[in-house]
C-alpha cells in the first residue's frame, strides 16, 4: 500500500514514524506551498499534484485542510483516512464529501481518534438509541485558544467548571480543535443533533478525560478514557495518532474487526 500525509504536525509525525509497521510506503506530503521544500518524499500543495498509482491519503491537518483538500483526493479514486470528524458537523461539507466519493468511487474512512466504545454504539445504533451523552473534560490548559476563553478565566480556576452544553453539532463547530470526540461519539451512534455534549475545564485533573453515556433498547453503558498527550504537542492525542496507524491497518487486512 503506497500512502500520502496531509500535514507535517504531531500527529502526521507519529504516523509517518509508525507507518513501516503497517508494511506501507510513504510517497507523499500535502502541505502549505509555502512549505514545499524539505527533504523525504515529494511534497505538493495540492491534491492535482499528487503523484499517480496512491492508495490512500491520511489527513492530519485539522478541520480546514479537510475541507480544501477532502472532495479533490476523493474524487481522483484515492481513499481518505481523516481524525477531523467534527468537520463533518458542517452539513454543507459532509455533503460535498460524500458526492465526492460516489463520483471517484473512493472511501472517506473516519479514525476513532482520542476515544474507544465506538463499536458498542454502531451496535446498540441498530436497535435504537434513547440517549447518548458525551463528556469531555480537560484542565484549564487544555482549552486554551478556544472559546472557552470567553466565558471563564481559566489561569484562576479551582474547581471544575463546565462552560458548554449543547448538541454534538453544536460543540463540534463552536470548538472545532476541541470537538473531534464529539463528532465520533455522534457519528458512530445517535446523530450530531440528538448526541448531547459537555465540556468541563478541570484544574483538578492532568488528563484530558472522555466520557459517553448511552442508553437504549441494548440497556446501558458508560465509557471513560484518560488519554495521555503525544510528547511533541500536549494538545494532541496519543490515542488520536495511534487510531490513524490502525485505521491504515483495517484497510490492509483481509479478515478484519
Amino acid at each position: 500500500m503506497t500512502i500520502g500525509i496531509i500535514g507535517e504536525g504531531a500527529i502526521a509525525g507519529y504516523v509517518a514514524a509508525h507507518l513501516a509497521e503497517t508494511g506501507a510506503a510513504l510517497r507523499a506530503i500535502l502541505v502549505r506551498p509555502a512549505r514545499l521544500e524539505g527533504a523525504g518524499p515529494p511534497r505538493v500543495a495540492s491534491a492535482a499534484d499528487l503523484p499517480e498509482g496512491l492508495d490512500m491519503m491520511v489527513d492530519c491537518a485539522g478541520h480546514a485542510a479537510l475541507a480544501e483538500h477532502g472532495p479533490a483526493i476523493l474524487e481522483r479514486g484515492i481513499d481518505l483516512v481523516t481524525v477531523s470528524l467534527g468537520a463533518l458537523a458542517d452539513r454543507a461539507l459532509h455533503d460535498r464529501l460524500d458526492a465526492a466519493a460516489k463520483s471517484g468511487g473512493a472511501r472517506l474512512h473516519l479514525a476513532s481518534g482520542a476515544i474507544g466504545a465506538l463499536d458498542c454504539l454502531q451496535a446498540a445504533r441498530v436497535g435504537g438509541l434513547t440517549g447518548v451523552v458525551y463528556t469531555g473534560r480537560k484542565p484549564p490548559a487544555g482549552w486554551k485558544g478556544s472559546a472557552a476563553e470567553e466565558v471563564l478565566d481559566l489561569d484562576s480556576l479551582t474547581d471544575p467548571a463546565p462552560f458548554f452544553e449543547g448538541s454534538a453539532r453544536q460543540v463540534a463547530l463552536a470548538y472545532p480543535k476541541n470537538a473531534n470526540v464529539a463528532a465520533a461519539v455522534a457519528l458512530a451512534g445517535a446523530g450530531f443533533d440528538a448526541t448531547r455534549a459537555r465540556l468541563i475545564a478541570d484544574p483538578t485533573i492532568t488528563a484530558n478525560i472522555h466520557e459517553i453515556h448511552a442508553e437504549g433498547a441494548f440497556g446501558s453503558f458508560h465509557f471513560r478514557i484518560e488519554g495521555r498527550a503525544l510528547p511533541d504537542n500536549p494538545r494532541s492525542s496519543a490515542l488520536a495518532a495511534m487510531s490513524v496507524i490502525a485505521a491504515i491497518r483495517r484497510a490492509q487486512d483481509r479478515i478484519r474487526i
